[in-house]
């Protein structure tokens, strides 16, 4: 059974950091780039930040370059995304997926798999 468990988000002032990580069980994860999206309330799930199978490639919207980096361990199949500089608007839900793909894809449509999503909640 395929599973992508989030964790890290919480509750931070803006102008902070979190780290948030996708834990992976069940697949082979260094065969598949990843991806994280977030969703705000009333609004559409959106791609954040990308990362290909081999690592080599990242990729990020532009809302979030500079401030986001994501990073993978292959021992751990575990996938990161470190939020810098946190602002009100980066407020939502945040999804780790997987993609089958060599490299990482902006449509929530291209992703196999999911998980159940991590709050993050930045006040200012």
């Amino acid at each position: 059974q395929v599973q992508l468990v989030e964790s890290g988000g919480g509750l931070v002032q803006a102008g902070g950091s979190l780290r948030l990580s996708c834990a992976a069980s069940g697949l082979t994860f260094s065969f598949y780039a990843v991806g994280w999206f977030r969703q705000a309330p009333g609004k559409e799930r959106e791609f954040v930040a990308g990362i290909s199978r081999g690592g080599g490639t990242t990729l990020f919207a532009d809302s979030v370059k500079g401030r986001f980096t994501i990073s993978r361990d292959y021992p751990d199949n575990t996938v990161y995304l470190q939020m810098n500089s946190l602002k009100p608007e980066d407020t939502a839900v945040y999804y780790c997926a997987a993609d089958g793909a060599v490299v990482p894809r902006r449509l929530p449509s291209a992703y196999d798999y999911w998980g159940q999503g991590t709050q993050v909640t930045v006040s200012s």
